[in-house]
């Protein structure tokens, strides 16, 4: 893999982490699950006895953290999904002229990382919303918060599954390294909550909601003390069926149910762990030694929370013996797989104590396949 050579200077100045108010704990979700599973097969019971349709099995709390280290979740609104007779979050619809859900939310953390940077709306130049689901097609959520803030410049959406984050933001690197834009406010909106199956037990439980952003600026225009150098960036897909989401607008030419079988999110646990663990781990040590680190020398990993166990072996390959939650934190156990802002989570709450000198990696992974990293070292100013 060719590694392209990124001018030095650029840095990521500051973050912002907005938590939906709402939380759903696995016991909860379950309870709910069971009582549909339940219900369910009383409704069927004659197609069921008669071979013709599966019975839903039922699930635990101790199920899904064995299976995926959540005990948790953020959403933007439990009542409908915690709803035996619904199964999914409610949001009321809203008119043209109000924002929209994701945006209000990308809006929340966008303030929170403007804040921290030290920078005002006029400062930043462009505006980038990567995600896993988008609420619409046009106009772009991201210019919708650009104009919801008053900023000048360009505004675009793009959407690489879990690995939008990191995409997203080796687009504002590349923006400032060619001169297009100064400083570069990225936003993740992750509203995954209405694209579950939550009467699926194998996937009900998976994702949270939450919003996270991050300004990308010039060294020579950063506000504050200290800040993150983004020395190297890397970009990996490769085609896979095994994490789907079929849900589109072209559901209405083929004459079928657009919230049907196979259109939400649905994956092949056991291939994808067994075919993403080695990729990532892989793409992360080239990438760490491309810039110039060996992976057992780098301080901290912000990996893709997507499931403990997938992290833990990633860590242990990276790290042997040294790897541990300090140097490798885990956020899933509180917000869930949270689609692309996994990593950016763990790198707004777990970056601060490291020193100047010190480097980190920043990794997503998910469908596609993709893979998207970066290596930061953190400087003073």
């Amino acid at each position: 893999m060719t590694d392209f050579k990124l001018p030095r200077g650029i840095v990521v100045s500051g973050t912002g982490l907005w938590t939906p108010p709402d939380a759903i704990s696995n016991e909860e979700l379950v309870e709910a699950y069971n009582t549909f599973a339940a219900r369910y097969n009383e409704r069927h019971a004659a197609e069921i006895e008669a071979g013709d349709l599966a019975a839903k099995p039922f699930s635990s709390a101790e199920f899904i953290e064995k299976a995926s280290g959540i005990k948790n979740r953020y959403v933007i609104s439990r009542e409908g999904i915690l709803d035996p007779e619904r199964m999914r979050p409610y949001l009321a619809e809203r008119p043209d002229d109000e924002i929209c859900h994701q945006a209000e939310m990308g809006l929340k953390a966008a303030k929170l990382a403007l804040e921290k940077a030290g920078k005002k709306p006029e400062d930043i130049d462009a505006v980038i919303v990567g995600a896993s689901y988008l609420q619409r097609a046009y106009p772009a959520i991201a210019i919708e918060i650009q104009g919801a803030l008053g900023i000048e410049g360009f505004a675009f959406d793009m959407e690489v599954a879990c690995s939008s984050a990191t995409f997203s933001l080796q687009r504002a690197v590349d923006a400032i390294a060619a001169g297009t834009a100064r400083t570069v406010l990225v936003i993740n909106p992750e509203m995954s909550s209405p694209q579950v199956d939550y009467t699926d037990r194998d996937s009900h439980f998976i994702f949270g909601d939450v919003a996270v952003a991050s300004v990308v600026e010039r060294r020579d225009t950063c506000a504050v003390d200290t800040a993150w150098e983004v020395l190297s960036t890397r970009a990996q897909t490769v085609y896979s069926n095994n994490i789907r989401s079929n849900f589109g607008y072209t559901a209405r030419a083929a004459d079928v149910d657009p919230f049907g079988p196979g259109k939400l999110f649905r994956q092949n646990g056991r291939k994808v762990f067994k075919e993403v663990c080695p990729m990532a781990a892989t793409h992360i040590e080239e990438h760490a030694r491309a810039a110039g680190s060996e992976p057992s020398e780098v301080k901290r990993y912000w990996l893709h929370q997507a499931n403990i166990n997938m992290n833990n072996l990633i860590a242990k390959k990276l790290m042997g013996d040294e790897a541990s939650p300090e140097r490798a934190p885990i956020v899933l156990d509180r917000y869930a797989n949270t689609g692309c802002a996994g990593s950016m989570i763990a790198f707004n709450l777990h970056s601060d104590d490291l020193a100047p000198g010190d480097r980190g990696v920043i990794c997503s992974f998910g469908a596609g396949y993709s893979i998207g990293s970066l290596v930061l070292e953190k400087i003073a100013l």
